[in-house]
């Protein structure tokens, strides 16, 4: 993974570029006139998962989807556990309960707010949710004070307020703001003044020499989207809300989409309302926000609520499961999503996959065929191929297209599950697609439900999602003593 290190003198070059940012976004029409700020997201750091076993998760995470344990940070009542692929970095935080850890915190200096015991998570809060959950969506940004001021200002719940962590490396300022989403939250983050490797508090994994993407035949590069899953009829509050908080624009999945409703499935007993955003950019000025890592693109957010009319389905499994709306599944930007499903598969990571007839359809060989790809090899994994009909500026010769699949859900209850996929020039999500992943997700949420309610009992844990290979597990174990 690239550093994450800032250079002592990138400011002098990238401010005044991101003042004029600030300018265009200040002027720009899609904005209230009441708008007075928002925090300016300069790239996604880390999302966090909140869970009861944390080595347990981790060693999926290891062992299965092939992401390397970089960074802990172990207290008397804290476990916080840092993986990593490229650019996309999870931190499996420990809920409250658990104990038997030892102290990595020497020489770690908290000041401005004191964040109280040490069985605190640090760069978080300390999660109570009923379920595992993946709850907190981490964003650097150049000035944590001035940015929650404003956000104060413009009526935003903070959880915990500026806080400023600091070792040998140097100073890492944050704060964590409530999101209008269920139990998200929002962690901001200022780490240039920082020159370590990952975090104030976090102990490198140092007996590891792997570099964590030496591991070729699974090439995840960044996260691609988030998909949040909420109520029915909240989608155009959670859309003004974070245009108005964190400036992020609308994007358009589907060239036909309506501008109130979003993109719309709502027959043959499919009812979803899809509605999407992204980081807003200065691309009427031709200025793009500086990242440290210039290959990483921004990551889009996806807004999914059921429709009525058409019955019960995953969306309000996942509502009654959870316990609230919040984040139903991550994509995982990869650069060869056959070799990286097959390497999972065979690491034991179950995938869902859609009826035979999909890749038995004559139109649909064609445009597998015509993309390059064997209908054979994709089914052998459940791939499933969509070309971009909307947008073909992307090469004079052929459309782009995507190839996608989803995991199987990665906790006990059906609430959080991760998708590969692969971009050849599409920028959608799989609209063509939507329909045969919706049916296949659907038929194992009732086969789940009916095996639960012919035992009588509450739903068994799927072993298949919870077993960790015992050589990693044990590693992981070993690195936590």
């Amino acid at each position: 993974m690239p550093s994450r290190d800032v250079p002592g003198n990138c400011n002098s070059t990238i401010r005044p570029q991101r003042e004029a940012c600030l300018n265009e976004w200040r002027s720009s029409p899609l904005l209230s006139l009441d708008f007075t700020m928002a925090a300016l997201l300069t790239r996604l750091h880390h999302i966090s998962l909140n869970v009861s076993n944390a080595e347990k998760v981790t060693g999926d995470l290891v062992s299965k989807f092939k992401f390397s344990l970089f960074a802990t940070r172990l207290t008397d009542g804290a476990k916080q556990l840092a993986v990593r692929k490229g650019a996309a970095v999870f931190i499996v935080n420990e809920r409250p309960g658990r104990s038997g850890m030892r102290m990595n915190e020497n020489k770690l200096h908290v000041g401005k707010h004191d964040p109280g015991e040490p069985s605190n998570c640090l760069y978080d809060v300390s999660s109570r949710h009923p379920v595992d959950t993946v709850n907190n969506v981490c964003f650097e940004v150049d000035d944590v004070e001035r940015s929650s001021r404003d956000l104060r200002r413009l009526g935003c719940n903070f959880m915990v307020p500026p806080t400023t962590v600091h070792d040998r490396c140097g100073y890492v300022t944050y704060s964590v703001v409530k999101s209008i989403v269920g139990n998200v939250c929002h962690t901001l983050l200022d780490r240039t003044k920082y020159k370590g490797s990952f975090l104030p508090g976090f102990e490198g994994v140092g007996n590891d020499s792997r570099s964590p993407d030496a591991d070729t035949s699974c090439p995840i590069t960044h996260f691609d989207h988030i998909t949040y899953v909420c109520h029915r009829k909240t989608t155009q509050q959670v859309m003004r809300w974070y245009e108005k908080l964190f400036g992020f624009q609308r994007f358009f999945i589907d060239g036909g989409e309506d501008v109130d409703e979003g993109f719309v499935i709502n027959q043959e007993g499919i009812g979803l309302r899809l509605t999407a955003m992204e980081y807003w950019k200065c691309s009427e000025a031709g200025i793009a926000l500086p990242s440290t890592d210039k290959k990483e693109p921004d990551c889009k957010f996806v807004i999914a609520e059921s429709l009525s009319k058409q019955g019960r389905n995953q969306v309000d499994t996942f509502l009654e499961q959870h316990g609230a709306p919040g984040i139903q599944h991550i994509g995982l930007y990869t650069e060869n999503i056959v070799s990286t499903a097959g390497a999972m598969a065979h690491a034991g990571v179950q995938f869902f996959s859609p009826p035979q007839a999909y890749y038995m359809q004559v139109c649909k060989r064609q445009e597998i065929e015509e993309a390059g790809h064997s209908p054979q090899m994709l089914a052998n994994h459940g791939i499933l191929l969509d070309t971009d009909l909307n947008r073909d500026q992307w090469s004079s010769e052929k459309r782009g297209y995507l190839l996608q699949v989803f995991t199987k859900p990665i906790f006990a209850e059906d609430t959080f599950f991760l998708e590969l996929i692969e971009r050849r020039g599409a920028t959608g999500f799989g609209e063509g697609n939507i329909k045969a992943l919706w049916r296949s997700v659907q038929a194992h949420m009732e086969t789940h439900s009916d095996d639960s309610q012919g035992e009588g009992s509450p739903k068994p844990v799927q072993t298949s999602q919870v077993l960790v290979n015992p050589d990693e597990e044990n590693k992981i174990r070993v690195l936590l003593k």
